[in-house]
């Protein structure tokens, strides 16, 4: 089921497999990429049974590749395409495949493509019936490798859909010899029903689109044509309420989404349809690859697979890939490697093929300064931990709260949104994007993490409830909050956008619940807090609509967190210059501070001539400041520029190239002399050598480190070449600010590009200096690195001290900075708070696909606390009086408006153009 990519002994009845009947002599082609073999196509509809022991056929699609010697017998391998697709969005991993050696089958399944037949959800009888099907024709062609006669060496892999039918072959057909999964169900039952509860929107969907034959996601491999293709396909089953959906999975779901509750016909429905039905059977070595953004179909899945197959005592893998069902890196060209690799070992016998680790993870390692794109570093251990891993106890608090089921269960609380899940990205807007109503949850908070915390599998907790209804359903989460959050959704992120839904029965005489959360991968750092949120409603299930009362508190007061100390993250050798560079400016700084004047410690300085006792308080005023260019009379880098900074304000430097930027921050540090004007810091001029510059601390981009030796290690280094006391470094408070945590402890070469940046932040706090000048701070960091930063660069203002940042990320300056200075050309041309230069933010912008029909327009217009809506470039244009850019979201989901953007109209960009464009020549 899903979308995506790519990727199957015996049938469950004999007598399926002599009904197997070639139509036409089907189709041969033969393709060749520039320097690569040539590649056999063949495409054909094999009439297979329509149910065991049936004399009716159903045409199945299919497409046969081969490369190479045509009398060499090699392994097999079928690709299943996910949901909605068919076997068109296979061939280029196939034709990959066929150049590695092995036979590829696709095909698309019924009511798929130009196949025909109902859709009957991976129906044992018919559509796992299918793959035996597809294996009795492998086992008949002289290029098919035989362990036995009738039992060709097969493979199979797909994803999602595709995935669980690799499963249920494996389960029911003990001719397949290894599998591949990806983002798949272990129990369809438990992934649309959790616990009970209905997943209405991504039931939803699937039904829309088998009823229309579209594709599910926006990365789904089918196209609208394909789709279009499967509706008309000859043959095809369907009924004017389901489209090609068999009757009875139509009539289950028409019964539980008008009812909003799962019957017990529905569950054993679908449970029967799941690769869980069979898992004694499935015992062949099997890659599983499991999504870590997926609402859809999340890790716990693929959890429950790895023990029922590990049980039966066959290999098992499990790789935690960035994407998923609701978007994210699907790691595509790693993951049909990876596959590879495994169909080598255990198809071809090649044992000198390295399979990869027992578990591995993907994790954000920063942005690739050559490609400009994210990075992604794997996380390996030899075993696979579960959802449990190593527990580490943090403790909540909060007293029990009461608050209700709205009637109706609307408004809804937001957490994922299916088929639109890059709308996760909302959070770093400042407003987040998921979205809890007060009055309908209660909220426990831990205190700040001494050390930072590397959730990896499902966090629990025990509550006890108590309704006014004997059936409850609640919705569990738990935020990641930075410092200074208001704990109402500014500065909180929820991990992958999961939540966890739970139907406690028996609710109005008390129940305690042990409620596991969802499974994710997730770094909580130093400083930040765990904020575990309980829902009466959430908008992707289905809640009660009568109006109830629950009352919840914690039993034990503790969330035992898993962690998994046992992953490492792969470190690729570095080249000389990385370590040697660094070692050779050491050197260098040494030999200066051999032969140099020696600073000691921090001494008090004297007044300047012309400080007042207001000046010695202000960190930094410019006035009248100039610097021409070199042998030029009238040409400035800087011209008459002016400017105060006060105590506790993080100040942006903004401007374009040749604004003057660098040069000003270079007299600030003393670096350079102006031409004119001055510099005063803390009432001191500067200049080269002022002793004032003690107090000023700078993060110059691409700092050096020692790559052998750990952070603290390199810290203490640069500190002793100052040549000040140890006691005026305060490194222990440096580090707790930059939130480096037990990282300061290892090598640098094993950090990521943003722990590299903090420990460059850390580097530059040493001293703790009044005064903090940031160049460029967040290059090469990807979008949580960010955040991270920006919470250290608040934390360190917060304590009273001034920071300076030169930055082109305006979006990052907007949310980060406090006050903003505005050059170009050399001059001022605009300063102050950032609300004063942005405006007002009562205007979001909306983007939309498609143009808002009028009709839609006047309903968004008419909703409260909106005071208007028009259309604009690219969407809409809503002026807001009142509700906030959250509750606006909520609403344009209940609309069905397609949002693929959301902010504010009037943005620092927008502003900032304004102003470079207006500014004095």
């Amino acid at each position: 089921m899903g979308f995506r990519l790519p990727r199957p002994r015996r049938a469950l009845l004999a007598g399926a497999a002599a009904a197997v009947l070639l139509v036409g002599a089907g189709s041969w082609t033969a393709a060749a990429a520039h320097g690569q073999a040539a590649v056999q196509e063949q495409d054909q509809v094999l009439r297979l049974p329509e149910s065991p022991g049936s004399t009716a056929t159903v045409g199945i699609d299919t497409a046969y590749f081969t490369s190479g010697s045509p009398g060499l017998r090699r392994p097999a391998v079928l690709l299943a395409h996910g949901f909605g697709g068919s076997k068109d969005g296979m061939r280029a991993e196939a034709e990959s495949l066929a150049r590695d050696g092995y036979a590829v089958m696709t095909w698309s399944a019924r009511g798929f493509g130009k196949s025909g037949g109902d859709i009957g959800l991976n129906d044992p009888t018919r559509e796992v019936a299918d793959v035996s099907g597809l294996i009795d024709w492998l086992a008949k062609q002289p290029a098919v490798q035989l362990d036995a006669p009738g039992d060709p060496r097969v493979g199979v892999a797909g994803a999602s859909y595709g995935g669980a039918i690799a499963l249920l072959a494996a389960g029911y057909d003990k001719r397949v010899d290894a599998i591949a999964p990806e983002i798949t169900y272990w129990n369809l039952s438990d992934a649309l029903f959790p616990d009970g509860v209905f997943k209405k929107l991504w039931a939803g969907i699937f039904f829309t689109t088998g009823s229309a034959g579209g594709a599910v996601g926006g990365s789904a491999p089918s196209t609208a044509a394909g789709s279009a293709a499967a509706a008309a396909a000859p043959g095809a089953g369907g009924n004017q309420a389901c489209g090609r959906f068999s009757a009875e999975l139509c009539a289950m779901y028409q019964r539980v989404a008008v009812s909003g509750v799962p019957d017990a016909a529905a569950e054993q429905l679908l449970a029967a349809r799941s690769p869980s039905a069979v898992a004694g059977s499935i015992k062949v070595p099997t890659l599983l690859l499991q999504g870590q953004t997926d609402s859809l179909f999340p890790l716990d899945q693929a959890d429950q697979a790895a023990a029922a197959i590990r049980a039966n005592g066959a290999p098992v893998s499990v790789d935690w890939i960035a994407g998923g069902h609701d978007g994210g890196n699907q790691e595509s060209a790693r993951v049909q490697q990876r596959t590879a690799d495994w169909f080598a070992r255990y198809l071809k016998d090649d044992k000198g093929v390295d399979t990869g680790p027992a578990f591995r993870v993907s994790r954000s390692g920063g942005v690739n300064s050559t490609t400009a794109t994210v990075a992604l570093d794997g996380a390996s251990a030899s075993s696979y931990p579960g959802l449990e891993g190593t527990p580490r106890t943090v403790t909540l608090s909060g007293p029990p709260q009461t608050f209700r089921n709205p009637a109706g269960a609307a408004p809804p609380a937001v957490s994922a949104v299916p088929g639109l899940g890059s709308l996760g990205a909302l959070s770093g807007l400042g407003v987040g994007f998921s979205l809890d109503f007060p009055g309908q949850s209660a909220q426990f908070v831990s205190q700040p993490l001494k050390t930072a915390l590397r959730i990896t599998g499902s966090p629990t907790v025990r509550i006890h409830v108590q309704a006014d209804t004997d059936d409850a359903v609640l919705f569990a989460k738990l935020y990641d909050v930075a410092p200074g959050s208001d704990l109402a959704g500014t500065g909180q992120v929820l991990p992958s956008q999961l939540v966890t839904p739970l139907r406690v029965t028996g609710a109005k005489a008390g129940a305690d619940v042990l409620v596991h959360l969802p499974a994710v991968d997730h770094e909580v750092p130093a400083g930040h807090r765990l904020r575990l949120v309980l829902s009466s409603t959430d908008l992707a299930y289905a809640s009660p609509v009568l109006p109830a009362s629950y009352t919840v508190g914690l039993v034990g007061g503790s969330l035992s967190v898993p962690t998994d100390p046992a992953l490492r993250t792969s470190v690729a050798p570095l080249p000389w210059w990385v370590w040697g560079l660094p070692l050779l400016g050491l050197l260098t700084a040494a030999v200066l501070l051999l032969t140099g004047r020696r600073r000691s410690t921090r001494r008090p300085v004297a007044a300047s001539p012309g400080a007042s006792a207001d000046d010695a308080g202000v960190p930094l005023r410019i006035t009248g400041l100039s610097k021409r260019y070199a042998r030029s009379a009238d040409r400035y880098a800087v011209r008459d520029l002016s400017f105060t900074v006060e105590r506790g304000q993080v100040l942006g430097l903004l401007g374009p190239n040749g604004a003057g930027k660098t040069t000003t921050l270079r007299m600030l540090m003393g670096l350079i002399r102006p031409d004119g004007g001055e510099i005063r810091v803390f009432g001191q001029v500067v200049h080269p050598g002022a002793a004032v510059l003690s107090r000023v601390g700078s993060f110059v981009e691409g700092p050096g480190f020692l790559p052998h030796l750990s952070g603290r290690a390199n810290l203490d280094l640069y500190w002793r070449a100052t040549g000040r006391p140890d006691q005026d470094a305060h490194l222990a408070e440096a580090l707790a600010i930059a939130g480096l945590g037990d990282a300061v402890e290892r090598a640098v070469r094993t950090y990521s590009q943003g722990m590299r940046q903090r420990l460059a932040i850390a580097q530059a706090m040493l001293g703790l200096p009044d005064l903090l000048i940031l160049d460029e701070p967040l290059n090469g960091l990807d979008p949580p690195q960010i955040r991270e930063m920006r919470d250290v660069i608040v934390r360190y203002a917060a304590a009273g001290r001034t920071v300076i940042v030169s930055s082109h990320l305006l979006a990052e300056v907007e949310q980060t900075c406090t006050h903003l200075v505005v050059m170009d050309h050399g001059q001022l041309a605009q300063a102050g708070p950032v609300a004063e230069i942005t405006g007002s933010g009562d205007s979001l912008l909306v983007g939309t696909p498609l143009p808002v029909p009028s009709g839609v327009l006047d309903k968004i217009a008419a909703l409260p606390g909106i005071a208007a809506a028009e259309p604009a470039e690219g969407g809409l244009l809503v002026r807001l009086d009142g509700a906030t850019a959250a509750e606006l979201m909520v609403e344009l989901v209940r609309l069905e408006v397609p949002v693929h953007s959301l902010g504010p109209h009037r943005r620092l960009e927008d502003a900032f153009l304004t102003l470079i464009g207006g500014a004095a020549r």
